[in-house]
């Protein structure tokens, strides 16, 4: 059998092909399911590079098939749908993540095209331009990272460009997370004289007082009903929240769904302080004479805090409200500070979780038993109240230690 050649004059081997209309060279081989598969290239020492890879690759098992067609976004959905044990609150975090960071970006890339140097420079982009904080940017590792894992696991790839790329960039950028800071004491007073003196505000107040008041996460506190609620005792029952859910169709909708506490620990119940009990009842009459809330959400009703179309309050809405409280207060402040000829006093920007943590923080100021600091809390670990109660702001350490000093006549 005569032997084929290249335009050149060059032998071809089996399964390998010249075109001569555009000049590309091909090589055909069998996939592990039995399939024709084709691969080209511009030379003949291009081709015989990639046949080497290819026959590397199948000794090794991989799917070079579908990592040379699959996108990250194919790998991602099929990651997404094997976590069946996620929470709904987990579940719709990472889907936000990816859908938010990843989708339209990065995750068009071919997985086979993907390196760590890519991982690297996207990173990177979003730190330096897009702005984000490595807290994000960790976040988005933690979704992206085990997506990548997935494909090692299942042959598509030999290795994971992903590992070590956020502790690079993070040793690039200082390598420190930032730090969630509880308001200070003027600064709380500051906030809620404002929001209780503001018209605009106002609705807001019950709300924000039941925060500071209890402590309770975001979720805890949108979902608790009137059910959980003991006027005559001044008892907070937190058995359950809820979760402003994304949808897993292409929809991409939101709704609320309820959601059990990750540990035993988030069942609690939480004594009111009298401020909180004012505003519950001052809240109960008001409902008592307008109608208390019929939304159902997985069964569940009754909600005690609600918007002005009946529904629980979301956390984006919750942290966009601060944000219009916080800038209104702020401009009002500067206009005030220059008319009166002295510095203005402004009020940090922060998120709904920052109450929960200003509240630990006022607690830990004021009680110095861990465990029932925990319990309030509702933590599991013990570490995490130790770490903030470990967070006293300087006025207060300053205080203990000048307390400490009149106490201790031993030197």
């Amino acid at each position: 059998m005569a032997c084929r050649k290249d335009g050149k004059g060059r032998v071809l081997r089996k399964g390998e092909g010249y075109r001569k209309g555009d000049g590309r060279y091909s090589y055909v081989y069998i996939d592990p399911l039995g399939k024709k598969r084709t691969i080209y290239a511009k030379s003949l020492v291009k081709l015989r590079e990639r046949e080497e890879q290819l026959q590397k690759d199948q000794l090794d098992g991989l799917d070079i098939y579908v990592a040379g067609k699959a996108d990250v976004n194919f790998l991602f959905d099929r990651y997404i749908s094997t976590k069946t044990e996620l929470r709904s609150t987990t579940y719709s975090n990472y889907l936000y993540t990816w859908n938010h960071f990843i989708r339209d970006t990065f995750g068009k890339k071919k997985v086979r095209d993907v390196k760590y140097s890519d991982v690297l420079f996207f990173y990177t982009d979003l730190i330096n331009n897009q702005g984000l904080q490595i807290n994000t940017l960790e976040t988005i590792n933690t979704v992206l990272r085990p997506t990548f894992q997935l494909a090692v696991r299942d042959d598509i790839i030999r290795k994971n460009p992903v590992d070590g790329a956020y502790c690079e960039v993070k040793k690039r950028n200082g390598g420190v997370r930032k730090t969630r800071r509880a308001l200070t004491v003027d600064q709380q007073r500051k906030f809620m004289e404002y929001v209780a003196k503001n018209p605009f505000f106002y609705h807001w107040y019950p709300f924000f007082v039941f925060l500071l008041g209890t402590g309770c996460r975001i979720g805890e506190a949108i979902g608790v009903r009137w059910d959980d609620i003991d006027l005559e005792n001044r008892i907070i029952d937190i058995n359950h929240s809820l979760t402003y859910y994304q949808r897993a169709d292409d929809s991409y909708k939101c709704e609320f769904r309820v959601s059990l506490p990750k540990t035993e620990a988030g069942n609690r119940r939480i004594p009111m302080m009298q401020q909180v009990y004012d505003v519950l009842q001052e809240e109960y009459e008001r409902q008592k004479q307008e109608g208390f809330c019929v939304e159902n959400v997985d069964g569940m009703t009754n909600f005690v805090f609600t918007n002005r179309f009946g529904m629980p309050h979301n956390p984006a809405a919750v942290n966009r409200a601060i944000k219009r409280i916080v800038d209104t207060h702020n401009s009002e402040e500067e206009v005030t500070a220059k008319k009166e000829k002295r510095e203005p006093v402004m009020i940090p920007r922060f998120s709904c979780h920052i109450f929960r943590h200003t509240f630990a923080s006022r607690f830990c100021e004021n009680e110095t038993n861990i465990k029932v600091i925990q319990e309030v809390m509702g933590h599991a670990d013990v570490s995490t109240t130790m770490n903030i109660y470990a967070e006293a702001n300087p006025d207060v350490t300053k205080s203990v230690i000048e307390k400490l000093s009149k106490n201790m006549d031993i030197f």
